[in-house]
């Protein structure tokens, strides 16, 4: 089957492609998106997984909206939380309706190309603060999806790791072969992995919990420590 993934080129949505790639068979085709992210090296990470997949990538650019949605710490309405996720610092780093208007363009794309799914990485370790992972958005949007596309391409929205941790898909990809040190994870958008920002304390944990070595390539703990 035909699918097109949303590929930010963090870890979730890159196991999600090799899930989708090695282990379903699917023929897929990669959609990023920039939205002038403060972590533009992501869209970088995305290409480098694609191109280990053999897979074609397309890049969206929503930049302008920037400035309409710059309420986000991801798009430089303020300072990137640093430390363990909590919920008012999760809350700072929502980009209001982004998956939504993801889907929506990746749903088009599928239409437009003959694919039968829209395919997200979303997880249940962000179902609490982000209304736009949780499963009763996965529902709604794939209906709303099926039925904007009834009878020009038949679209359906599929979340595989709705229900699962991060620990579960670090373990997933480790299986799949999944080459982690070249998926990006820090809101920091720097040279390397802050590893103090709270999607860096994820990412650490995740590969703790699952037993998987971590690839990732960490600031010093002395530059962290200045900053």
């Amino acid at each position: 089957m035909r699918a097109i993934v949303l590929l930010s080129g963090g870890l979730d949505s890159s196991v999600l492609a090799y899930h989708l790639v090695k282990a379903l068979g699917h023929e897929v085709d990669a959609v990023s998106v920039d939205y002038r992210q403060r972590h533009r090296c992501e869209l970088r990470a995305a290409q480098c997984i694609a191109r280990e997949l053999g897979i074609r990538h397309n890049v969206v650019d929503l930049s302008s909206l920037c400035g309409l949605i710059a309420t986000s710490a991801l798009t430089g309405g303020m300072d990137v939380p640093h430390g363990h996720y909590e919920a008012d610092s999760m809350r700072a780093t929502v980009v209001p309706n982004r998956n939504m208007m993801m889907v929506s363009i990746a749903g088009a794309i599928a239409a437009s190309r003959g694919a039968k799914l829209v395919a997200v990485a979303v997880h249940a370790g962000d179902h609490a603060i982000y209304p736009d992972c949780r499963p009763v958005f996965i529902d709604r949007v794939d209906r709303a999806l099926a039925v904007a596309t009834e009878g020009h391409g038949d679209v359906r929205v599929v979340a595989p790791f709705v229900r699962m941790t991060k620990a579960d898909i670090v373990r997933a990809g480790h299986e799949l072969g999944v080459p982690f040190a070249l998926t990006w994870s820090c809101y920091e958008g720097g040279k390397r992995h802050c590893g103090f920002c709270g999607t860096c304390v994820e990412r650490r944990e995740a590969f703790a919990l699952a037993n998987v070595p971590d690839p990732t390539e960490y600031e010093p703990i002395q530059v962290r420590r200045s900053g």
